[in-house]
């Protein structure tokens, strides 16, 4: 199991050309994202996150801590609160436990089991998962010198444009090293402003789910 620590940007003509100067183009790929969750949000109350990618199950889990604690005050505390933490499950009998524990359906043990062992779809229906966004992205990605960082420029099909810098370590592993390296990287692209950039799943929700978007924001997870 890895974490994903990331920072978004809003990128423009002059992050963009800095960026080919300074970075290496490794290129660009289309694909589309569904995410799940029941239809009482269980799953993304609790700030997880169910999608399937190019066929690929992945569970988003939020951890803040960083090797145990949590991260000191002042400027290091200010790159942090910039950036998202997330575990990241992609095996899939793990996540379906994972969702099992935190919805509110009773699955007996039984139907667990079936479940684990389906490589369909009807799971899903199972544990009362529906499709609740849907969507396209072009992302076009480059790495720079600083070792593990890579950035992506995403162009979503509805209308949103953002950037990602990212840094992938395993459970348990430094964080405060990838803050470090993804501030490096702010710093490069000369990045400034101390407001968090909202990524593509929250622009979705604000546009085509008002009311999921509003119980999101009411429980404090956007």
């Amino acid at each position: 199991m890895s974490v994903e620590v990331e920072r978004k940007f809003l990128c423009n003509a002059d992050t963009l050309k800095t960026l080919e100067e300074i970075g290496v183009c490794v290129g660009q790929r289309q694909f589309q994202d569904q995410y799940f969750d029941t239809p009482v949000f269980d799953l993304t109350l609790n700030d997880m996150w169910l999608r399937k990618r190019k066929g690929c199950w992945e569970l988003k889990c939020p951890t803040t801590a960083v090797n145990g604690t949590e991260e000191t005050s002042g400027e290091q505390s200010k790159a942090a609160a910039l950036c998202s933490r997330y575990k990241e499950i992609t095996n899939l009998p793990d996540i379906q436990l994972r969702v099992k524990e935190v919805i509110k359906e009773d699955v007996d043990s039984e139907t667990t089991e079936k479940i684990s062992s389906q490589e369909d779809e009807s799971w899903l229906g199972i544990m009362n998962l529906v499709c609740f966004a849907e969507f396209t992205t072009v992302r076009r990605s480059f790495t720079l010198e600083e070792e593990g960082v890579q950035i992506d420029l995403d162009q979503a099909d509805f209308g949103y444009h953002v950037g990602e810098i990212e840094v992938l370590i395993p459970e348990g592993g430094d964080v405060q090293s990838a803050l470090e390296k993804i501030e490096r990287t702010a710093q490069k692209l000369g990045l400034t402003g101390h407001q968090r950039v909202e990524g593509k799943m929250h622009i979705y929700l604000k546009r085509n789910r008002p009311e999921h978007y509003e119980k999101l924001l009411s429980a404090h997870v956007l």
